[in-house]
């Protein structure tokens, strides 16, 4: 969008035609749209998430000679594609914070591998097979792993996750336990 580039009322008014022929059902869909926006930017963790919403229709208006006649579709999905370019923008000009140095205890992390280990042992053989599948890769390959594992299962990735996040709460409230045992 040009920097210099500012909303007029007869770009506007083409935004609400191309919304809808209807003005005033043009200006409702216009509100859902722009209410969706902040919500969508809000639930990322965006701290201008109106100021956002704002830029979003305002690139989608300054194009909107240009994409109305290739554009097939409900409107809306426009800005809300709009609106992920704009996130983006938005996470790489945001300063990042260091994160804090993590206090290691070794003393405590070993007890912590130990009781894991205590605690995988104890799995049934096939729940052990699983978790540790399941959380065997990184990026693609964990993707990848994942789909053979549900296939070779014979269930939807969706069951697998299920069963996979069963697994970690019950080793979770081992170790939890374990832990506890030895602080005693």
């Amino acid at each position: 969008m040009k920097k210099d580039w500012i909303l007029t009322q007869e770009d506007f008014d083409a935004l609400l035609a191309w919304l809808d022929p209807n003005r005033e059902t043009a200006a409702l869909k216009y509100e859902t749209v722009r209410i969706r926006l902040i919500k969508i930017f809000a639930c990322r963790g965006c701290s201008e998430a109106e100021d956002l919403a704002d830029e979003t229709i305002n690139r989608v208006t300054s194009k909107l000679h240009d994409i109305q006649a290739s554009f097939t579709g409900e409107p809306a999905r426009y800005f809300y594609g709009v609106a992920n370019k704009i996130h983006l923008e938005y996470l790489r000009r945001k300063p990042v914070p260091p994160l804090p140095e993590p206090e290691v205890d070794s003393v405590e992390s070993e007890l912590e591998y130990l009781c894991l280990d205590r605690c995988v042992e104890k799995l049934t053989t096939e729940n052990r097979g699983l978790v540790l599948s399941y959380y065997q890769e990184d990026k693609h390959a964990k993707i990848e792993q994942r789909k053979l594992l549900a296939s070779s299962l014979g269930i939807a990735a969706n069951a697998l996750r299920i069963r996979a996040h069963r697994i970690r709460a019950s080793l979770q409230e081992c170790v939890k336990q374990c832990l506890q045992g030895a602080a005693a």
